[in-house]
């Protein structure tokens, strides 16, 4: 123990080394990619690149064999890396240790949220909670689901909201609510003068899907029990937001499969084509997740409870629906 404070306190106090380089070399171990890894860490990949060239030349080793594609740690940069993600965990626990004791909540937040949540959520509790809790600078992003977790693990972001359950082990899950997912088909098909309508029946018409990495798709996949090779001439219909599926149906006809809050901000006309199903309640659960060595308990709580408040509460039964699974 006393070895690897004294390792602590000489890395952070190294003018060769700051806690910057520790978060680049680290996100560039996640994403193999100097690009990638520099948007991530939201900097430009020239200063991403020279930090890391820096950091390299003052210890007299090589991190990263850039030979290689993807882009590969070494063995002595493996070891360093390693230790990195160590260190600037336990140097976020000491501004942890220091809000509990002064009873403040000041520091950083970055969020990443997946997309089919984003325009529903966010303006729901995001202008209230940032000026509440004005001590906190926010950060947040829109991610797909396992660009969260890779993300998480890296100590890019601090914490995610996206659909679980989430399979992938080393995170924790914090349920938040349980939304519907509902059907929504072109005012001319011949699902709108039904009251709900039969799963069944939706395995031979034109559905418009999310793109490939959407979370949501894959619930759809699942609950319609599609194919992965299902008719291309059928179900070749993809779009990167939920937004964009509705207006395709309007125009083009056909349906799709929306989450609940995304049903808020329809017309009273357009809610007239929004269906239940029959016989199933198909929900999707909603989760704050965090990686499991996380120490900002005290964000992660007000955060949990600012959400909470701001959307409907019956949203917050678990028992509303049975969970579709996506991972």
């Amino acid at each position: 123990m006393i070895l690897f404070i004294a390792t602590l306190i000489l890395s952070i106090f190294d003018p060769m080394i700051s806690l910057i380089q520790l978060e680049y070399i680290v996100a560039l171990d996640s994403y193999k990619q100097f690009s990638l890894a520099a948007e991530k860490c939201f900097v430009t990949q020239p200063t991403l690149s020279m930090q890391i060239k820096k950091l390299e030349e003052d210890l007299g080793i090589i991190l990263f064999d850039r030979s290689k594609q993807p882009i590969k740690a070494t063995d002595i940069g493996e070891l360093i890396i390693n230790q990195a993600k160590v260190i600037l965990k336990e140097t976020k626990q000491i501004d942890e240790i220091i809000q509990i004791n002064k009873k403040t909540l000041v520091g950083e937040l970055r969020i990443g949220i997946i997309p089919s949540l984003a325009p529903y959520l966010l303006p729901e509790f995001i202008g209230s909670f940032s000026k509440q809790y004005d001590g906190l600078e926010i950060t947040i992003k829109e991610m797909l689901s396992e660009d969260i977790a890779t993300a998480l693990e890296s100590d890019i972001i601090d914490v995610g909201i996206l659909v679980t359950p989430y399979n992938k082990p080393g995170f924790n899950h914090s349920p938040l609510f349980y939304e519907k997912i509902l059907l929504y088909c072109n005012a001319d098909h011949n699902f709108a003068n039904l009251q709900a309508i039969d799963i069944e029946r939706m395995k031979k018409e034109k559905i418009w899907l999310l793109s490939n990495g959407n979370c949501f798709r894959n619930q759809v996949v699942n609950l319609c029990e599609l194919k992965e090779d299902f008719d291309k001439t059928s179900f070749h219909y993809e779009s990167a937001s939920i937004e964009t599926l509705i207006k395709l149906v309007d125009k083009e006809g056909g349906l799709t499969l929306i989450p609940e809050l995304a049903t808020r901000d329809l017309s009273k006309k357009r809610s007239a084509f929004v269906k239940p199903f029959k016989h199933i309640k198909p929900v999707r659960e909603v989760s704050l997740i965090t990686n499991r060595k996380f120490i900002k308990k005290r964000i992660l709580d007000v955060l949990e409870q600012s959400i909470k408040t701001s959307i409907p509460q019956d949203l917050l039964n678990r028992e509303r629906g049975d969970i579709v699974e996506w991972d």
